[in-house]
């Protein structure tokens, strides 16, 4: 049966099974990582062999949204809407946008679309990435190198970050395609340079993970977020004692870095690029992974008490500048023991702000005054009815 529907597909649709043939049973479609840019051939199970349909099988991992388990709405994502579709034994005509699930119950064949347009592929990106820089491509994209797309990555990555307050939204979906981007581009450059292409990055992350997970992949047991982070810290240490010892990378990270010296700690790998505060915790957090905390979060506060009270007692403005960032670094630590996000908080102040004093500016301007023409005890009454506002908001 399989051989004579390949058979009338080449006759009648073109079909060339050297362009890697896709042939997936239609009861189970949702579960196949579908790759638009290669021919698909969708057949009934029955018509492959005598066995009973499937139950409904689990959508795949990454197109599982609330569509995840339509098979059409599973086409409808990955081809374009005018997409021809292909029926065996009957006329031509239909399209993707008419295709309906009764249509599944007999054989149908899709053809390749192009590589760009297979957009909801995994591999549409990295051939766009590709092509924009080919001779005949992009001039901007041409002349791009890692060093000029830094700003790019950081800029991607704010703004990640910034749609993540509002949860999962289409807003977070494309900001994440732009985040996605900078990382398809650095390896298309890694690959033009013939070091590393995205399967190595693919296959380093996914590694990594599993490697770092035991307790879901292996055998070891972590019952709670806190076992979990103690077996990461251990694992991780490990890894750099490893590297150190056959590569002299002693970071454990791949970072080729031969030659350093071994034995250097768990803060090692902590991006210098990082806020400050962002950086402040994750050292922190990743000391008290490996036991280096305060017993009880009233330590943290009196070690508050007494960087705020050297604050005050420092004499030159060097001290001053010290004791300061002493009291911020331990205000991080207070932050993490209550699950706060440094970085997150600052920043709440700061829109906080930002909303209030755009009130305390509107409420000058109804006056038919200038903020600098008013004092301290004006301004203040000003900045309590902004307070008064948003509360009553």
């Amino acid at each position: 049966m399989l051989d004579a529907l390949v058979a009338e597909a080449r006759l009648r649709f073109g079909l060339d099974p050297a362009d890697g043939l896709q042939v997936v049973a239609a009861e189970s479609l949702v579960a196949v990582p579908i790759e638009p840019s290669r021919p698909l051939l969708i057949v009934p199970l029955a018509m492959l062999h005598a066995t009973p349909a499937v139950p409904e099988a689990a959508a795949v991992p990454g197109r599982n949204g609330p569509r995840g388990t339509d098979p059409v709405a599973v086409l409808t994502r990955l081809y374009p809407a005018e997409h021809p579709v292909g029926r065996f034994g009957a006329d031509d005509g239909v399209t993707i946008a008419g295709l309906d699930v009764t249509m599944l119950t007999s054989p149908l064949y899709l053809a390749p679309v192009a590589p760009e347009l297979a957009a909801a592929g995994p591999w549409a990106m990295p051939w766009i990435a590709s092509r924009l820089r080919q001779p005949d491509g992009c001039p901007w994209d041409r002349e791009q190198t890692h060093v000029s797309l830094r700003k790019h990555l950081l800029e991607e990555a704010y703004e990640v970050y910034d749609a993540l307050e509002a949860g999962a939204t289409p807003a977070l979906a494309g900001e994440l395609g732009d985040l996605w981007l900078q990382i398809v581009l650095h390896a298309q450059l890694a690959a033009e340079a013939g070091v590393f292409d995205l399967a190595d990055v693919q296959a380093a992350i996914a590694t990594k993970i599993v490697r770092r997970h035991p307790h879901v992949f292996g055998d070891a047991v972590a019952r709670t977020a806190s076992d979990v982070n103690r077996q990461w810290e251990r694992i991780k240490a490990d890894e750099r004692a490893e590297a150190a010892t056959v590569t002299g990378d002693p970071t454990g990270e791949g970072n080729g870095a031969s030659g350093a010296l071994p034995g250097k700690g768990a803060l090692d790998g902590i991006s210098g690029s990082l806020p400050a505060l962002a950086a402040s915790q994750e050292m922190q957090e990743r000391a008290a992974n490996i036991g280096y905390d305060w017993p009880t979060v009233e330590g943290v506060l009196d070690k508050v008490a007494e960087e705020a009270d050297e604050l005050r007692r420092a004499a030159t403005d060097a001290e001053f500048a010290e004791e300061f960032g002493d009291l911020l670094f331990v205000l991080v630590n207070l932050a993490r023991r209550h699950g706060i996000e440094a970085e997150a908080a600052v920043r709440g102040a700061n829109a906080k702000f930002r909303r209030r004093f755009g009130s305390v500016e509107r409420g000058a301007a109804a006056q038919g005054v200038a903020l600098r023409d008013l004092d301290f005890d004006a301004l203040d009454a000003l900045w309590d009815a902004a307070k008064a506002e948003e509360r009553t908001a």
